[in-house]
Parts: structure tokens; C-alpha cells; sequence
């Protein structure tokens, strides 16, 4: 399998400006290995045989369980919580 992505320092350096991020020659230098080992294992990954094996798109069944949605009536007034009303509205300071 040929290699699809050349990883090197110089990727890291402009992932690296990219993201806006300063990083030593020592990061530079982990951060190069640490990529080569996740892109690897997803190379790995490409090589096994799935063929025959149907997609997976949710391990567990997805389903409504909402109740019914009744209207009911709700006998409740705002204005209860209130001492500032007047007649059927809220009462507020004046604006001048």
C-alpha cells in the first residue's frame, strides 16, 4: 500500500501555523511521531476485509418514547405572583 499522507515535521510546522499554535523543536519532533502512529493505525484499519459485513449505523435502536401530546387546560394566572398589576396588566415604574 502505497503511503497517502507524507507525514513529516514540515506538516507538523504548518499544522502548527495554522492553528496558531508555538510549538518547540522537542513537540515538533513528538507531535511528527504521534501523527505517524494514529494515521498508521488508521491504515490499518483501511486493510481489514469488510466486504460482506452490513453498516452499522446505531448499536441500539433509536425510538421515540414521548407520551401523547394532549391539550389540557391550565388554570394558572401570572398576575398572582405579583403585587404591581393594574386591572389585567403588569404595572411598571414611569418612564419620563
Amino acid at each position: 500500500m502505497t503511503e497517502y499522507w507524507k507525514v513529516d515535521q514540515k506538516l507538523v510546522e504548518h499544522v502548527a501555523k495554522v492553528s496558531r499554535l508555538e510549538l518547540t523543536n522537542e513537540e515538533l519532533e513528538r507531535f511528527t511521531e504521534q501523527l505517524k502512529g494514529i494515521l498508521d493505525a488508521f491504515k490499518e484499519m483501511d486493510e481489514v476485509d469488510t466486504d460482506d459485513v452490513k453498516p452499522s449505523f446505531h448499536p441500539v435502536e433509536v425510538k421515540n418514547i414521548w407520551r401523547e401530546d394532549k391539550a389540557e387546560y391550565w388554570n394558572w394566572c401570572p398576575f398572582d405572583n405579583s403585587e404591581h398589576i393594574e386591572e389585567r396588566y403588569f404595572k411598571g415604574p414611569k418612564i419620563t
